[in-house]
């Protein structure tokens, strides 16, 4: 009878050759049989990773999915999870929008932007109806062009390296999706939250800038309990205490002359919010809030309640003692824990700050070589 082989693949990486001429013997005995058998250690080559471009949606229940790039047609957000009936325009956005928008003074990016957004599904009539909210943004000061020369070389501390590695494909053109105008989404959807917010618990969310370089506005001088949005809003920094923001404005404009820039903080605060948000372990609702604002452009660094800072306490300097007030309500005398404990929000003031890098686009020249 002809010659016959047998030929056996695993998968980890090992090959079985054998071959005999003889007809007599079984299938068994030639493979068993040790004269026959040889083993090839060569090895599979690697397999290629397979890159889904995924991660722009964040929420469980209320669900917000941001889209567009810097220099494309526009920006915007799809909103799922709205309750029907929530009282929402397009004036309730414009009004958020319209303190993000650019070239508004001297110390913001000069790109000239209206920001004007369209609504297209998820309200009638002035109320919304439980269907995902499409809200849209067009790019309208878009120059593409600005940044040819920028595709020579990966620009420092910029997303252009790391999307090209990833995807194959350059960011020149404003950062594409790791611009800041991503966060026209975010603005936009935050409007509607703050409306569920404040028509179900009237918690209302506020943020200001409290470190500019090294301006820090000292621990204690803001009251988060009477802190108002004209107070922040009432300059071009958005520091609520008059004389920290001479200091702040002052060392923004020593840098920018220069063609350099600073980075800072940003404190956030929520009143009002209801004890039980969050749950334990990996869905705590530090952890979440933390992943919400780390995700925004430039940011370095996170911390809620004592933060960093409460390292150098001892736990009996730390711990936030319990009490009744006058309407039978448990609070606690302090607020080191940030508003939260156990990963579960206990009603008291929700406070974190959020650190963000010098702004990497400058106007200084830098030599680089590969």
């Amino acid at each position: 009878m002809a010659a016959s082989s047998l030929v056996l693949k695993s998968s980890s990486g090992l090959s079985f050759f054998h071959s005999s001429s003889s007809s007599s013997s079984s299938d068994f005995q030639r493979l068993s049989s040790p004269t026959t058998l040889q083993i090839s250690l060569s090895r599979i080559s690697p397999r290629k990773l397979v890159v889904q471009a995924a991660g722009s949606t964040f929420g469980n229940y209320f669900r917000v999915t941001t889209y567009g790039e810097s220099h494309g047609g526009g920006v915007g957000c799809v909103i799922d999870g709205c309750p029907p009936r929530i009282p929402l325009s397009e004036a309730d956005m414009q009004a958020d929008l319209d303190r993000r928008r650019p070239g508004q003074s001297r110390i913001t990016t000069p790109r000239a932007e209206t920001d004007t957004c369209r609504i297209y599904s998820g309200v009638v009539d002035g109320l919304t109806t439980g269907a995902p909210i499409h809200v849209s943004v067009p790019n309208t000061d878009q120059r593409g062009g600005d940044y040819s020369e920028m595709a020579l070389a990966y620009r420092p501390s910029h997303a252009d390296a790391t999307y090209d590695f990833k995807y194959g494909v350059r960011a020149v053109q404003g950062g594409g999706r790791s611009s800041a105008r991503e966060t026209i989404g975010r603005v936009a959807a935050g409007a509607v939250a703050k409306n569920i917010l404040r028509a179900y618990s009237g918690t209302e969310v506020l943020a200001y800038v409290s470190q500019v370089h090294k301006v820090i506005l000292p621990e204690g001088v803001v009251d988060h309990e009477t802190l108002t949005l004209a107070q922040i809003e009432s300059n071009i920094v958005r520091c609520p205490d008059p004389e920290y923001v001479e200091k702040m404005i002052d060392a923004i404009d020593a840098i920018r002359v220069k063609g350099n820039s600073v980075g800072g903080v940003v404190t956030c605060i929520a009143r009002n919010v209801p004890r039980g948000l969050g749950s334990p372990v990996f869905d705590k609702l530090e952890a979440e809030l933390a992943k919400a604002v780390m995700s925004l452009p430039a940011t370095k660094g996170f911390e809620f309640g004592s933060g960093f800072a409460g390292t150098f306490l001892t736990g009996s300097e730390h711990n936030d003692e319990f009490y009744t007030d006058e309407h039978g309500k448990i609070r606690t005398r302090t607020n080191r824990s940030g508003g939260i404990q156990g990963g579960i929000s206990n009603g008291e003031i929700i406070n974190m700050r959020v650190a963000f890098k010098p702004t990497a686009t400058i106007g200084v020249s830098l030599i680089l070589g590969f």
